[in-house]
Parts: C-alpha cells; sequence; structure tokens
C-alpha cells in the first residue's frame, strides 16, 4: 500500500528533515507550513527531486477549519492517509513566568496543544479500523523541556510540550485496538532556527556544553527516530518516546 504522511510546521529545522528523509522512505508527503511559502516549495521541489510526490498546504494548525483544509487538500493530492507527524510548534521570547501574560499563553498552547489535537483528530478519523481505515501512525514532537521545564526562558512552552507527552499516551491507548500507534520524540538542544524565535539565535552553542556528548543535536538526526516510530521496524511500539538530547 503506498504511504502519506501529512507533517505540520514542515518548511523548516526538524519538519523540513522529516519530510525529505520520509520521501526517501517512500512515503508521498504534504508539507504544510505557516507562512513561509517559499521554504514549503524548495522542500517540495527537493521531494519531487527524489522521484517522491509532495505538496505544500498553508494552514494555521490552531484552527478548526485550517485543520480540515490541510487534510482535506492531503486527501485530494496525495491519497489515503497513513502517518502523521505533529511537528508544529512555536516559542516566544525568554521571559520568566512572572512576566507572562494571557495573550502569550493562549498563541503557546493553541499552536503546540490545541493544533496537536485537532491534526491527531483528523488522523484518526481516517486511519481508525473502526472508520473504514486501515491503521497508521502518528508521532507528536515533544521536547526534553517537558522534562527539564525551561526556567527562566520559556516555562510555558516547556508545560506545552508536558501536555504533548500525556497526549501521546492517552491518544496511543484510545486507539491501538484501531490499528494506529501514538508515539514522540523529545528532542534536546538541537541546531534549528527556532531558537531565534526566542530572543537568542546563538542558543545551542551556549548550552552544548551542558549536554553529555558536548555538542549539539541535528535536526537529521531527529528525522530518523521519527521515521523510525513511523515505520514497521516499531510496530510493537505505541505510547513510547525517545530522547534525542545527547545524556541530557
Amino acid at each position: 500500500m503506498s504511504q502519506t504522511v501529512i507533517i505540520t510546521g514542515a518548511s523548516r529545522g526538524i519538519g523540513a528533515a522529516t519530510a525529505r528523509q520520509a520521501a526517501k522512505a517512500g512515503y508521498a508527503v504534504c508539507v504544510n507550513y505557516l507562512s513561509n511559502a517559499e521554504a514549503a516549495g524548495a522542500v517540495v521541489a527537493d521531494i519531487r527531486d527524489l522521484g517522491a510526490r509532495a505538496v505544500a498546504v498553508q494552514a494555521d494548525v490552531a484552527h478548526d477549519d485550517d485543520v480540515l483544509r490541510l487534510f482535506e487538500n492531503a486527501d485530494r493530492e496525495l491519497g489515503p492517509l497513513t502517518a502523521l507527524v505533529n511537528n508544529a510548534g512555536i516559542l516566544e521570547h525568554h521571559m520568566p513566568v512572572v512576566e507572562m501574560d494571557a495573550a502569550r499563553l493562549a498563541r503557546v498552547l493553541a499552536t503546540n496543544v490545541t493544533g496537536s489535537f485537532l491534526c491527531a483528530r483528523e488522523a484518526v478519523r481516517r486511519m481508525a479500523f473502526s472508520r473504514g481505515g486501515a491503521g497508521g501512525a502518528i508521532v507528536n514532537v515533544s521536547s526534553m523541556a517537558a522534562r527539564l521545564g525551561s526556567p527562566n526562558e520559556y516555562v510555558d512552552y516547556a508545560a506545552s510540550k508536558g501536555a504533548i507527552d500525556t497526549f501521546t499516551i492517552g491518544l496511543a491507548r484510545e486507539v491501538a485496538a484501531d490499528g494506529i500507534r501514538v508515539n514522540a520524540v523529545r528532542p534536546g538542544i538541537i541546531d534549528t532556527d527556532i531558537h531565534a524565535s526566542g530572543g537568542e539565535p546563538d542558543r545551542v552553542f551556549r548550552l552544548r556544553d551542558a549536554v553529555p556528548m558536548k555538542r549539539e543535536g541535528h535536526a537529521e538526526e531527529v528525522a530518523s527516530a521519527i521515521l523510525w516510530l513511523l515505520s514497521d521496524a516499531a510496530s510493537y511500539s505505541t505510547g513510547t518516546f525517545i530522547d534525542i538530547s545527547g545524556g541530557r
């Protein structure tokens, strides 16, 4: 059976690396993006150069209507869905909790938590045995921040990823009998441009000496773990986590 994956937030970083590796593994890839159409188009072009099918779809995963449109586009352009990678996530500038306002919290939780719930809902509706689907796999991108808390930087982001950990366990148990596996990866200090969103583009270089392996990780290393969890090699794994953190 042909394999089709939707990867949210796939125009950059871990999402883009996962999209390229998925194409090499034989998936047709839906590259979701929020605003950078040029970057998403470059990822699609790379995938097509590999001889695989791909489409870029703009959608804000925090909004129900956008999520519905994203999945409908993937259905129409690529065929039946077999996998979802919930990668889209945001963080905001470093600050302690005492300075955070409700608007910031709403933005972070809407994308990082609500977005993952909405996308997983649509994936389950398509893949569940009980709904006529053929099963499939979901991988959520959490973070080591869920375990470390990110004090004085972005406790809100860390809390959102803690919610993703709980969501992964609960959904995995809810849909296991419907042929859907749900797992997560927890990246640590990974060299991507998300750190610039927190106001410190060079953050990985400040923190890498605290990592037992004494280096930052790379998006491709996270992508490889995601692809393993999507694959049949992980056929007896659900509700589990892979920490990609250099031992931290």
